[in-house]
């Protein structure tokens, strides 16, 4: 009976030291995954501090469409879009593009800008020297900005990438202003026009 019950409690030590590990690595997980796309690229991460800009020439016989997209998260009445659409870029040549936004909110409010980067190999190789994705955007109720995204695409971006998008989600942070969500409304569903 005792050699049963040392074995009872030895399952039982080991399933709860699994448990316990198992609860570890799930709460490890974020930070590590943000860790391997900073590292790697994947996913799209771009990094959110500026980067130095570009040690030499160009690449003057290759070029790289860059496309721009933006979006406002929610159903949040700003209105944010890129002035261009896309550009041919040459990798190592430092761009700017502008970026548009317009408070609508009927007061003053503060936006969070987050970028992606797709391919998600290509985001290691965006690089942007000057972005008002680094901080926290404050706007007076009203208030239109044009605002300044400055990159350079590294010439050691693989030759079969020939196209990289480069998005963009704003985000109302204003305090105490979340949305309604109305889950039947047909607009926020993917695919709905």
């Amino acid at each position: 009976m005792s050699e049963s019950r040392a074995n009872h409690t030895r399952v039982v030590s080991r399933m709860l030291l699994l448990v316990v590990g198992m609860f570890a690595f799930g709460f490890a997980m974020v930070p590590i995954y943000e860790k391997f796309c900073e590292v790697t690229g994947f996913n799209g991460f771009v990094s959110t501090q500026a980067a130095e800009g570009p040690a030499g020439a160009g690449n003057v016989d290759r070029t790289v469409t860059v496309e721009f997209v933006s979006s406002v998260n929610q159903r949040h009445p700003w209105t944010f879009r890129a002035e261009e659409s896309r550009m041919e870029v040459q990798p190592g040549e430092l761009y700017t593009a502008y970026f548009k936004v317009e408070n609508a909110r009927g007061g003053a409010g503060v936006t969070q800008i987050v970028p992606s980067v797709a391919p998600g190999t290509a985001g290691r190789h965006f690089k942007k020297t000057e972005c008002f994705c680094f901080t926290e955007q404050r706007f007076d109720e009203g208030e239109t900005r044009r605002m300044p995204v400055t990159f350079f695409i590294d010439p050691a971006l693989p030759d079969r990438t020939t196209t990289v998008t480069l998005s963009y989600t704003l985000f109302d942070i204003s305090a105490g202003d979340e949305p309604e969500f109305d889950e039947n409304d047909a607009s926020l569903h993917v695919g709905a026009r």
